[in-house]
């Protein structure tokens, strides 16, 4: 059966006063279940609250849009909330089962895309939420009984405990509502900033990659991912790549458009497709993909479920063109010596 690597956006869950939350299903692109993957976006208004909350699977946080977000992350057996400040390019880590809420303190909407792994979700290739309180509280689903002896309460403290809220997952609050304020100096350690100095950036010709790994900012390690950003200005070139460590690649198109090849066994070229901002790609792994900007420029992206990230460029002078020695690519190439000059000099030059 030929794999569907079509790009997909979003579907809706949900869209309230506080904002929305969207997500990509399994049903929708089997091949995140199939290569455990799993992806979300959070929109959040103006004052919009997303309430307290566990899910079954490790993510990243990635802030794309909006400078005024609030984030509370309560990690396994710690013991303690720690609140951190969000803004645009900002990288946050949530581990698995993880309490986490979010809140946009600013003026204008707070894009968050949420890019994780389902090894020991519920439902692979998706994220399950698990909200305490709100209308689909799990607080509501036990018997008022338990409720009872449990915290020690009346029924009708019982009843005001589980009944006063009527919204799912957000809410928004009125600006009177003081919410707790960010801790700089944990922000420091839970949230990296991939437009600040301190990351390993390449740049070439119009390409700016940007890799962000344990290595640099130690708390990833917590959900055991690495995060490849790559900025295409206009008309420019990503040149072929490929994972080379047995991981697949969950790709996210955050700002522009242009075009995406995917190639695969038997050098079937498998997609060969525009794509815009909001569209979700899996990259099975071992394929190579290249990426072309349009007119407006191109970013994205990546995460591999692994620590130590291995990718092989097919272009540039760390590629395997740079590498193997000349009269070994002319035979392969089947080709005179003197195109395979022009091809070394030229692909060189022009290729990230």
């Amino acid at each position: 059966m030929a794999l569907d690597l079509t790009p997909k956006t979003a579907e809706t869950l949900l869209e309230g006063e506080g904002g929305g939350y969207y997500n990509w299903t399994s049903s929708q692109m089997p091949l995140l279940a199939k290569n455990n993957l799993c992806a979300g976006r959070l929109v959040l208004h103006p004052q919009g609250f997303a309430l307290p909350h566990y899910a079954d699977a490790s993510k990243l946080g990635i802030v794309l849009q909006g400078n005024g977000g609030v984030a509370g992350l309560v990690t396994l057996n710690s013991g303690k909330e720690v609140v951190v400040k969000l803004e645009k390019g900002d990288i946050i880590p949530v581990p698995l089962a993880s309490f986490s809420w979010w809140f946009n303190n600013g003026d204008t909407d707070i894009i968050i895309i949420f890019l994780g792994e389902t090894t020991k979700a519920l439902i692979p290739g998706e994220i399950s939420y698990f909200f305490p309180t709100g209308l689909q509280g799990l607080i509501r689903g036990i018997s008022n009984e338990l409720t009872s002896k449990a915290y020690n309460l009346t029924q009708e403290e019982v009843h005001k405990l589980t009944k006063s809220q009527t919204e799912p997952m957000m809410v928004k609050l009125t600006k009177d509502k003081s919410m707790p304020k960010p801790q700089i100096e944990h922000t420091k350690e839970l949230v990296f900033n991939v437009d600040g100095p301190n990351i390993h950036n390449v740049v070439k010709n119009g390409t700016l990659i940007t890799t962000l790994t344990e290595a640099t900012f130690p708390f990833l390690g917590e959900v055991g991912l690495s995060v490849i950003r790559v900025t295409l200005e206009a008309n420019a070139i990503k040149a072929p790549a490929y994972p080379s460590n047995v991981v697949a690649q969950l790709m996210y198109i955050a700002r522009g458009s242009g075009k995406i090849e995917i190639v695969g066994l038997n050098g079937e070229n498998i997609l060969n497709t525009e794509v815009e901002a909001g569209q979700l790609i899996v990259v099975p792994q071992f394929y190579v993909v290249a990426q072309i900007a349009g007119k407006a420029g191109l970013e994205s992206y990546s995460i591999v479920r692994t620590t130590k990230p291995m990718i092989e460029e097919l272009g540039g002078r760390a590629s395997i063109w740079g590498v193997l020695s000349p009269v070994v690519i002319e035979t392969a190439l089947n080709v005179d010596s003197e195109f395979l000059k022009l091809f070394l000099s030229k692909f060189k030059d022009t290729t990230n």
